[in-house]
């Protein structure tokens, strides 16, 4: 029952979700493309739709593409912004589906129809504010500052520009001239709008820069989290129906060859063990196992299951108990390094508690005695699980 209720679960998550509006906004793109390099390609309501029509919507369409992407993006980080932007989108996307009544348009109307549903019902699970950091918000300011002067300006000396006679020609001559493209088709004819146009060079090269600093300095800062051993802001994002695995000691090496076909993640304070477990690909988090903080940056309110086991039955427990305290639902199962804290670990809040040692003895204890298999009882019971 739990298998099919994660199964079902998996095919309407939030994983279902992001890869469904991704898809429709890279099909928009794709149909939107065929439609403008193509032409109007025959469909079941060609004859209905003028093509005038039709190109149009593969022009919209190419751009609706575009901008569902970006808003897909903000869904993968579970951005409440993102999710407004992909229910709107979707639809507009499927009607523009239908307009290019093309025979390339129908898997587009198909999925977005499709996934419409599937984001909406995870509304809850977009529930992160869009914020922005003070470079991204100085970089926006000095673009449309940059903007605004060049356009202002060039209007205001539109007499001294050759072929400036709009505010529209005003706002290209700033585009081209502050992004340092220059066409050469509008051109100053006096001293003032000159000068006035080497300003804009020089406002329009920091504003891109400082631009290009916004955009880059997060990536930038992820390459580091990665040398430096721990998961990116967006991996974590997307963390769902996973395993969470706190501390990290030699009883826990064997329990990650068992977890390679399950989604997991580690919470170490040990930073040069972190590094190398994310050289094997495994995702870690860098921080305290017991406290509040770095277990809720893995996201364990959505965790299937907990595991502790580690060679510390003390550090364990304070783990146990913040686990339990984050996530009441999940199976938290522990190690114990000693028999004598297995009913510890239990009254933490652990579900199950084994002690390895404990099981060993046993296991050789019983082959001493009775001569049994007990090497191939153990292959048979890893086989098994």
């Amino acid at each position: 029952m739990a298998d099919s209720t994660r199964r079902i679960h998996r095919l309407v998550g939030v994983r279902a979700a992001v890869t469904l509006a991704v898809s429709s906004a890279l099909l928009s793109l794709a149909t939107g493309l065929a439609n403008i390099t193509t032409g109007v390609v025959v469909g079941p309501l060609s004859s209905y739709i003028p093509e005038i029509v039709q190109q149009t919507a593969g022009f919209t369409g190419t751009l609706t593409g575009f901008v569902l992407l970006l808003f897909s993006r903000q869904l993968y980080r579970r951005l409440r912004v993102g999710w407004y932007g992909t229910v709107v989108l979707l639809p507009v996307a499927a009607i523009q589906g239908i307009v290019q009544a093309s025979v390339y348009s129908l898997p587009l109307v198909i999925l977005s129809l499709l996934a419409l549903p599937i984001v909406a019902v995870n509304y809850s699970r977009f529930d992160r504010p869009i914020t922005f950091s003070n470079a991204q918000i100085a970089a926006v300011l000095a673009l449309v500052g940059t903007l605004a002067y060049g356009t202002v300006g060039s209007f205001t000396l539109r007499e001294e520009f050759v072929e400036i006679e709009s505010v529209t020609d005003a706002f290209y001559y700033t585009i081209v001239t502050a992004s340092t493209v220059g066409y050469g088709d509008i051109t100053p004819t006096s001293e003032e709008a000159t000068l006035f146009s080497v300003s804009l060079v020089v406002l329009g090269t920091v504003s891109f820069a400082v631009a290009l600093g916004s955009v880059l300095g997060p990536a930038l800062e992820a390459r580091f989290e990665r040398a430096l051993g721990t998961m990116t802001e967006t991996e974590y994002d997307l963390l769902e129906d996973h395993i969470v695995v706190l501390g990290y000691g030699e009883l826990t090496e064997p329990l990650l060859e068992e977890l390679s076909d399950v989604r997991f993640v580690v919470v170490t304070d040990d930073a040069e063990q972190a590094r190398r477990l994310r050289e094997r690909d495994v995702g870690v988090h860098i921080g305290n196992p017991s406290d509040q903080e770095p277990l809720e940056s893995v996201a364990i309110d959505r965790a299937r299951a907990v595991i502790v086991a580690t060679n510390n039955d003390a550090e364990d427990a304070l783990a146990i108990l913040t686990a339990r305290e984050l996530n009441p639902a999940a199976r938290i199962v522990a190690g114990a390094t000693s028999r004598d804290n297995v009913d510890k670990l239990r009254r933490a809040g652990a579900d199950t508690v084994l002690s390895p040692a404990v099981i060993g003895g046993q296991l050789l204890v019983r082959s001493a005695l009775s001569g049994e298999d007990v090497e191939g009882l153990t292959e048979t019971l890893l086989d098994e699980g």
